[in-house]
């Protein structure tokens, strides 16, 4: 069986500073630390173009490196010709995830787009600002370590979210190549038939036909 194709994970936030960054900081390193690397690409993007070329916020830095993730970041617009090759589109917030839906090209692409917080199970979508990650930037240090949080408690869902869908690729994979094995031990099983039916043809109209066996 050929070795799958990455699966794509792009994290999205307004200007691709502060929480998308993070989130993919964080979302890399679960995924280097379940063994995933080369399995899993992980990226970000903003929906707006304010901060292309941009670092992340200094704040954003400092927090992730407090934490001890590691993090090297350019910021750059989200564009609807990604979800074609994207598997899933995490929104950081509710805002993001109406725009990158209407953004969609198709119904199919539309779907890819999730809520970042919906993979945490703790997480109240009936609390005020419901499965939003608050956006930090106007704040202080200890809105990035709660930003930082949140991200944290939805890395592990979706992580599980992943580990799901590659183990569902990879057993479509598996039965579609068995599948096409077993199409090929027909058809040369149907080929020696049909060679064996051949030579029986030419032993009976040959110059020997009709004679009783020795």
């Amino acid at each position: 069986m050929r070795d799958p194709s990455p699966y794509r994970v792009c994290f999205v936030c307004t200007g691709n500073i502060c929480r998308s960054p993070m989130a993919e900081s964080v979302f890399r390193f679960h995924a280097g630390e379940a063994g995933l690397d080369g399995r899993v690409e992980v990226d970000s993007a903003g929906t707006g173009p304010w901060h292309e070329g941009d670092g992340a916020d200094r704040r954003a830095i400092d927090v992730l490196t407090a934490h001890g993730y590691e993090q090297d970041h350019i910021a750059r617009q989200f564009r609807a010709e990604w979800f074609g090759h994207l598997d899933l589109v995490i929104a950081l917030d509710s805002g993001h995830l109406h725009e990158l839906r209407a953004l969609a090209p198709t119904p199919h692409d539309a779907a890819k787009v999730r809520l970042l917080r919906s993979y945490d199970p703790d997480a109240d979508q009936d609390a005020l600002g419901g499965l939003d990650v608050p956006d930090p930037y106007f704040g202080g240090t200890d809105d990035f370590e709660e930003c930082l949080e949140m991200i944290e408690a939805a890395s592990g869902g979706l992580l599980d979210a992943v580990v799901a869908a590659l183990d569902a690729e990879g057993t479509a994979e598996k039965v579609t190549e068995e599948a096409a094995r077993g199409t090929e031990g027909a058809e040369s099983a149907r080929s020696a038939e049909h060679m064996q039916d051949a030579q029986d043809a030419q032993d009976a109209d040959g110059p020997d036909a009709g004679k009783e066996p020795v």
